[in-house]
């Protein structure tokens, strides 16, 4: 692996690590980003810390202003949410019925790994961490379809309804019940029913 290798996979953690801290609520919507406190986090040079500011404000998380920086983006207000959410629906279901004929032991390997993750924060009440789980799961769906074009479309979506998620799962009085949803979305993928699945998703999600 060459440098060029090594300075993008880097990237590309802080890029996944500050995704995953916005989407869960850890930092906060308006909280600003400064390039040397993260640099310092990651104990990187400012360069690959610039890049993931650059991409998170591609993909709608971040917002960037040549005075004040690089800050948290606002979730949408509920009645956009209301109008985004089908359209979130739409693209998941797209990117299954991309890849529900190609499905390896290797995916399923990854689905379980991100839920029992899931299910050992929704143990302990960590809604933080449910979120970010929750987010990963569904998110992984849309990278299996191999489709850049996709995720970018489904990352701006979803850093917009963010707050959905939080809000949503506080709603619950028992945690475990997240978890317990997303079950039958793998059990569909085991059955080789395509249509169930779908159905499961949209119903999941809406």
């Amino acid at each position: 692996m060459n440098d060029l290798q090594l300075v993008r996979g880097l990237g590309e953690q802080i890029v996944e690590r500050l995704r995953e801290d916005i989407f869960s609520g850890r930092i906060a919507e308006g909280e600003r980003l400064r390039e040397t406190e993260l640099a310092r986090r990651f104990s990187v040079s400012r360069g690959p810390i610039r890049e993931a500011i650059q991409q998170l404000t591609w993909e709608g998380v971040l917002e960037t202003d040549r005075n004040r920086g690089a800050m948290v983006a606002t979730s949408a207000p509920d009645e956009i949410t209301e109008l985004i959410i089908p359209l979130r629906c739409t693209i998941e279901k797209y990117a299954v019925r991309l890849f529900f004929d190609q499905l390896t032991a290797e995916d399923f390997q990854v689905w379980e790994n991100i839920l029992l993750k899931m299910k050992q924060a929704c143990e302990a009440r960590d809604f933080a961490l449910i979120s970010e789980h929750d987010i990963a799961f569904h998110r992984s769906l849309v990278t299996r379809s191999h489709s850049p074009d996709l995720l970018a479309i489904w990352s701006a979506i979803v850093s917009r309804v963010r707050r959905h998620f939080r809000e949503a799962h506080l709603n619950y009085k028992n945690p475990l019940q997240i978890y317990e949803e997303h079950l039958p979305i793998i059990e569909a993928f085991k059955n080789q029913s395509l249509t169930e699945a779908l159905q499961i998703i949209e119903n999941h999600i809406e």
